[in-house]
């Protein structure tokens, strides 16, 4: 299925390479149902306001507009693994396509946050942009695991 058919996708700046980190989001994007979709898009140039006015511009003009926007967004909400799983659970429900977006280098604008209906962190750390899509990508899978009782995940073992 093509990333803009997806009901659940990934729209990230910057550029879609191959590699250990795109074989690993693969491999987990292809574990979930619906398959997870990836939309890369192009890095902006020009000064930081500039580049992030540029960068948001393609973003929003990839979300369809019933779209369920979740930013990832270092002000986000920082859940557990069983957090994540319920805020998923929600999202799935809603009937809508989800659609998590990942900034660039300098963040996402206000345009982008403001359309969002939900602010993700994946911690406080500075993780290289195609780690992050890795790391939300096992942990929407984390969450359907969860969700289906799975033993994928597994709450007793201290995390890391």
């Amino acid at each position: 299925m093509r990333a803009a058919e997806s009901r659940l996708r990934v729209i990230a700046v910057g550029r879609e390479n191959s590699g250990p980190e795109a074989d690993l989001f693969a491999r987990y994007a292809k574990r979930l149902n619906p398959v997870l979709g990836l939309v890369a898009l192009a890095d902006g140039v020009g000064n930081a306001a500039e580049i992030k006015r540029r960068e948001s511009a393609l973003i929003l003009g990839k979300i369809g507009g019933g779209d369920l926007v979740v930013a990832l967004d270092q002000g986000g909400a920082m859940p557990d693994s069983a957090g994540l799983a319920a805020l998923f659970a929600g999202w799935r429900e809603s009937g809508r396509a989800v659609a998590f977006v990942i900034g660039g280098a300098e963040g996402l604008d206000g345009s982008v946050l403001a359309r969002a209906e939900a602010r993700l962190s994946l911690g406080r750390l500075t993780l290289p942009h195609m780690l992050a899509r890795v790391l939300l990508a096992e942990q929407l899978y984390r969450a359907q695991c969860i969700l289906a009782g799975h033993p994928y995940h597994r709450a007793g073992r201290p995390s890391f």
